[in-house]
């Protein structure tokens, strides 16, 4: 069971990021405002998760303008699916008691 624990990735240790790449997995994309609403995080506390997960090239972010209003939004990068189901996998199979 030990070798579940080193498939558990840092990136994800802290409850928001692993919220923001739960969102994500189910949403093509969301946008800055729905995802600090659906958190229920401040704007400062959502960007420096945000900042980290792109660090780690877990997200995309993509800025763009609606009329004179700026609009940023995210999806989750193929690599940072992978990375994330990893890790629940990892999860799921300690939770389980899997001797796998």
């Amino acid at each position: 069971m030990k070798h579940f624990f080193q498939n558990l990735d840092k990136a994800f240790d802290n409850k928001i990021r692993l919220g923001i790449m739960s969102v994500l997995m189910v949403n093509e994309f969301v946008d800055f405002t729905e995802l600090k609403q659906l958190m229920s995080l401040t704007d400062g506390n959502l960007a420096s998760h945000i900042k980290a997960l792109e660090k780690a090239q877990y997200i995309n972010v993509n800025k763009s303008f609606l009329g004179r209003k700026p609009n940023t939004k995210y999806s989750a990068t193929d690599q940072g699916k992978i990375a994330f189901k990893k890790h629940v996998d990892a999860l799921e199979k300690i939770l389980k008691g899997n001797k796998e």
